[in-house]
């Protein structure tokens, strides 16, 4: 199992290489200031969905990266 530094760490390479240094630094503000609960919003991600939806969408992801 990875550490938290190294999630972290990556986290922040991952950020940055997609929004730049400042657009990761208020992402993190944004989601430090809002309430989000990742329990809750799993619990919805695939709602109505079979699993034969969620596994193409999962292959389409794969191939594509997006």
């Amino acid at each position: 199992m990875r550490t938290d530094t190294l999630i972290r760490n990556d986290g922040m390479e991952i950020l940055t290489k997609h929004l730049g240094l400042v657009e990761a630094e208020r992402f993190i503000m944004l989601i430090q200031r809002e309430p989000f609960d990742y329990t809750k919003w799993q619990e919805n991600l695939f709602e109505n969905m079979t699993i034969e939806e969620i596994s193409k969408k999962a292959a389409e992801h794969r191939k594509t990266g997006k």
